[in-house]
């Protein structure tokens, strides 16, 4: 067994300091510096006393009533170290307990500490969050708290719900709380669950009524992708493949839903392989736990629609290779075959062989794509070095 012994100690933050205060404690000081009374309950290792249970704060009868209540005030706590707030909603979501309102109060008044707190250790708390079955009961923890525009103002953005003419749009926070829920009952992938949380953080920016059509969010897929890298830079979370994973989901989460409704052709679906790559079947979760709607039939249709178009991706994998997909015909070949040194000629030639083959016009073999090269090289008036 591994057991790991710390002192005794008392911790405090200073205001507009994000550096906690570590003091040498006795240990009833050490019992009252935590966070939940849950957290207070200790097992004596002394000789006279072994394994007698210590519970100062009634943590044993609040563990079996699944409450989280603070040992001292909920005000001293929560000021004494503001990551006990994230703490608490995390806590909730994590183990299904319930904040007294007492304690959700306190965090209320308490909630601009939040910010005397790291951010890295903010979004340690908010991963934590996420890997739990249900994180959007710490999201609504968080917006009722009124910590939620602190930390992820985004998300804080997509609330409430706005009616002009007798039409109303949906409310995109719910939604979202859905759809992440969803997703997190298919996959334990951190970063898909991240996706499934900005999916929507474009809608806001895009917003828009007309009384024909009603509200409509164009290009929010767009703007929310833009996001997704400051969001990222800011909440210190990587800023590598993971990132770059959620930027191409988010930008992609409505394209399989409108094959969805409309005819799918064999070109649509390429195009969709060739841009999501290894990551369609992440992406193909996300959009089917996006299509949500009071609606049942309306849902349904799309459903049904929805494995239509799974299947032609498997259908068109199978067939023509497309997901990953390289060019038959590289631009050194290309280069060698007309002479050329490096220009602008030769992306026209490698971009008109790549639509080519997505919208099926050649076959993805090198046999095929060498002899459209050279009639593309032909039109520009490239001539063939033998």
């Amino acid at each position: 067994e591994e057991i790991e012994f710390v002192g005794a100690r008392k911790e405090s933050y200073r205001s507009g300091s994000r550096n906690p205060i570590v003091e040498d404690g006795s240990f009833e000081d050490d019992q009252k510096r935590r966070d939940f009374t849950v957290n207070t309950l200790a097992v004596s290792l002394n000789p006279a006393t072994y394994g007698q249970l210590a519970d100062s704060f009634g943590g044993l009868d609040d563990l079996q009533r699944r409450i989280l209540r603070t040992p001292l005030d909920p005000d001293t706590t929560f000021s004494d170290d503001p990551l006990r707030m994230m703490r608490a909603v995390r806590f909730a979501a994590q183990l299904d307990f319930t904040l007294l309102p007492e304690t959700k109060d306190a965090i209320r008044r308490n909630r601009e500490r939040i910010r005397n707190v790291s951010v890295e250790r903010i979004t340690e708390e908010l991963n934590k969050m996420m890997m739990t079955s249900r994180p959007s009961i710490g999201f609504h923890l968080m917006d009722e708290t009124e910590l939620l525009p602190l930390v992820l103002p985004e998300i804080a953005r997509l609330k409430g719900v706005e009616i002009r003419d007798h039409k109303a749009h949906k409310e995109i926070f719910l939604h979202t709380m859905q759809v992440l829920d969803s997703v997190c009952e298919q996959s334990d992938k951190l970063w898909l669950r991240w996706a499934a949380l900005l999916h929507d953080i474009g809608k806001p920016s895009t917003k828009h009524f007309a009384p024909d059509a009603g509200w409509s969010f164009h290009g929010h897929e767009f703007i929310g992708a833009k996001m997704v890298c400051r969001l990222f830079e800011r909440m210190r979370l990587p800023q590598n493949e993971h990132m770059k994973y959620v930027e191409k989901l988010v930008l992609l989460h409505l394209r399989p839903i409108v094959l969805a409704q409309e005819d799918v052709t064999d070109s649509a679906v390429r195009r969709l392989l060739f841009e999501a790559g290894d990551d369609i079947d992440d992406l193909m979760l996300l959009c089917s736990a996006d299509i949500t709607s009071k609606n049942e039939l309306k849902v349904r249709k799309y459903l049904q629609n929805f494995e239509l178009v799974k299947r032609k991706l498997q259908e068109i994998e199978e067939k023509d290779a497309i997901r990953n997909f390289q060019p038959p015909v590289t631009g050194y070949e290309i280069m060698q075959t007309f002479g050329l040194a490096p220009c602008h000629e030769i992306g026209v030639i490698k971009t008109a062989i790549k639509d080519a083959i997505l919208d099926g016009i050649i076959p993805n073999d090198h046999a095929a794509a060498f002899e459209y090269m050279l009639q593309q090289g032909a039109a520009l008036g490239l001539k063939r070095v033998l």
